[in-house]
């Protein structure tokens, strides 16, 4: 038998980085995400052998390991290791053989929240393998946990959450790791107008945002003045995009995205550099009205803002540079997973 899952990737459209502790703990996160057809894929394989096979393209970790009730956590796809021991643990199952294999459709660090669409993605392949009982909230939550608390990876809560809900959310971070979801109704024509009007560029460089979630930890943590009220204004621009969305008001939200790539370049030093700063200045200067990058910052991708009929020509503007241009829609379902019984079937 095979067990299949796919897990959206997320375009963080305002308020990242209000998601992350203690800034969320202390004054309260807000978050605007949406998932777009960019996926997280994991394939689990049961074995007759007492091994376990991991196939981790992301990782380039092709190994096998002697079944045990727990795997060591060595730098080597730590993210299959890491759910792979909390589920045999927290739910007391016998371990027996497996393969699995993972990989994503866009690179690790790119800012699309790559890593925890993973790790919801690992979570819900052993959910429909095992028949777990685990809601949406519990994925999130046990993600959260493993990856931020087992694995000490840092980041903030908000990737988890857009991956097992999926679509459009207006998410709440309140102290004591407490999360509200709250899905948004988005009328069919403003997703299609905000899909018109966005160009979504990957910088060409992957990048790791740990460097830069510890600089906003500790300018939190110190009390810097110019950071927490930059991280205000971003929070609210979560708040003041959720009412551009709703109601289809195009060159708002575009407005509020500038804003908030302002305000974002105040929490930390890296978040951006010459080549963001190239391709911003490319963009705007073919017509687009503003951009922000998605998550951290330091690398990854960018989206734009454009009115759709100069497009053509910041997409043109943008092929001149070392990156690419991505092509993607919005999507409404979250994570989930399937079985397969015949496995010649391909």
């Amino acid at each position: 038998m095979l067990i299949r899952s796919k897990s959206p990737l997320r375009l963080g459209l305002a308020g990242g980085g209000s998601d992350v502790s203690p800034y969320s703990d202390i004054y309260g996160g807000l978050v605007l995400n949406a998932t777009i057809n960019l996926y997280a894929y994991c394939t689990i394989e049961e074995l007759d052998s007492p091994e376990i096979i991991i196939h981790s393209y992301d990782a380039n970790c092709f190994k096998t390991y002697p079944l045990a009730p727990a795997l060591e956590i060595d730098g080597e796809a730590s993210l299959i290791k890491g759910v792979y021991n909390r589920i045999v643990k927290d739910f007391n199952i016998k371990p027996r053989g497996f393969r699995i294999t993972t990989y994503n459709d866009a690179p690790i660090g790119s800012g699309l929240g790559t890593s925890s669409a993973m790790v919801v993605g690992i979570l819900k392949a052993f959910i429909e393998w095992l028949s777990l009982p685990l809601g949406d909230y519990e994925t999130s939550r046990l993600a959260f946990e493993i990856e931020r608390k087992d694995l000490a990876l840092k980041g903030g809560k908000q990737d988890q959450y857009a991956a097992a809900f999926g679509g459009f959310n207006f998410m709440e971070f309140h102290k004591d790791e407490l999360v509200i979801v709250n899905p948004l109704k988005i009328k069919r024509w403003i997703v299609d107008e905000l899909e018109s009007c966005l160009v979504l560029y990957f910088t060409g460089a992957s990048r790791s945002s740990a460097k830069i979630i510890n600089e906003q930890r500790k300018n939190t943590e110190k009390g810097d003045r110019e950071a927490i009220e930059a991280m205000h204004a971003i929070k609210q621009s979560a708040v003041d995009m959720k009412h551009a969305l709703l109601k289809g008001d195009m060159h708002a939200l575009a407005l509020i995205l500038g804003r908030g790539w302002e305000n974002k370049k105040r929490m930390a030093s890296a978040i951006t550099n010459p080549m963001i700063q190239e391709a911003f200045d490319t963009a705007i200067a073919a017509g687009a009205i503003s951009g922000k990058v998605s998550g951290a910052g330091g690398g990854g991708f960018i989206m734009f803002m454009v009115d759709p009929v100069k497009k053509p020509d910041v997409i043109k503007a943008l092929g001149t540079l070392s990156g690419f241009v991505m092509p993607f829609q919005f999507t409404e379902g979250g994570a989930h997973g399937w079985k397969i019984y015949d496995t010649d079937h391909i």
